[in-house]
């Protein structure tokens, strides 16, 4: 096996798809494809299982995937190690501070992986290149392209009465404890539709939200992804439809510099979005 390889299956392990692999590695499927096929002859084992949606990947491959990523890593930081500062790209981009650490991760892990890209975070509302945002906080000129819808959620202690509901209505929440959240888009929704709150703390981070929630001091309602895997939390669902969709905004009146293409070419796109599509292609061609 070679470094390459490596990087490929690290790549379809990440997208579960080979088509989008392949496009995240600048290479043609059946290369790529070839590939896994070349890694499982040599290991020994099925690493992805193939149907029709994508690769699925078996238990070896999440053994393997581990042992992958440290050699990539370390190949990576033996080739910087005497790499020349070259001259360094600027992007400054504003984050949602509401976004859950899994799709952060995700957003951001392309972009510090770059040794010629200065990268500069702020906050969703200060002045950026580009803005990670929810879309009700787009304005009329910029961009937006979709990158997921999620929806909202309750986010209860354990042992809490309301876990015996599997959905829960706004009048259930009448006298129980809250814990709010500062930078909440749908506050003042919640605050019309729900009856009087009784909150007990605002949290400023959803990690603190999140800790609150676990040692048992309120319930707090929050976007699905920030409570998700969770061991100390239950979820459960609303009968309200509150969803939010969040994606990349960036001003119309000028063309994306080279560093917001890259990022943008980097973005996993929403499926069936022919916006997303559209978006991304006519800032690659400016």
């Amino acid at each position: 096996m070679d470094i390459r390889e490596l990087r490929y299956f690290a790549a379809v392990y990440r997208e579960r798809n080979l088509t989008a692999a392949a496009k995240r590695c600048f290479i043609s499927q059946p290369s790529i494809s070839a590939a896994i096929t070349n890694l499982e002859a040599e290991l020994g084992t099925t690493l992805f299982i193939r149907h029709k949606k994508g690769m699925a990947p078996t238990e070896s491959a999440a053994q393997f995937h581990g042992i992958a990523r440290k050699i990539i890593d370390e190949a990576d930081a033996a080739r910087n190690l005497f790499r020349k500062p070259a001259t360094r790209q600027a992007l400054t981009l504003g984050l949602l501070r509401t976004l859950d650490q899994a799709r952060t991760i995700a957003l951001l892990k392309p972009l510090t992986g770059h040794a010629d890209l200065a990268l500069r975070l702020v906050g969703a509302n200060e002045k950026a290149d580009a803005r990670i945002v929810a879309k009700t906080m787009v304005t009329a000129g910029e961009h937006f392209i979709p990158l997921w819808s999620e929806r909202y959620v309750a986010a209860l202690p354990p042992s809490h009465p309301l876990t015996l509901k599997e959905t829960l209505r706004t009048t259930d929440f009448a006298g129980v404890p809250m814990i709010d959240r500062c930078h909440c888009e749908q506050q003042e929704f919640f605050k019309r539709t729900a009856p009087p709150r009784k909150p007990v703390a605002i949290a400023e981070s959803e990690e603190w939200a999140m800790a609150l929630v676990a040692a048992g001091v309120g319930v707090a309602i929050v976007p699905e992804g920030v409570a998700r895997g969770n061991a100390d939390i239950a979820v459960r669902a609303l009968d309200i439809d509150v969803a939010r969709q969040v994606g990349l905004a960036y001003p119309s009146a000028h063309p994306p510099s080279d560093a917001l293409k890259a990022f943008i070419a980097s973005l996993p796109r929403q499926p069936n979005s022919r916006r997303v599509r559209s978006t991304a292609t006519k800032a690659r061609r400016a």
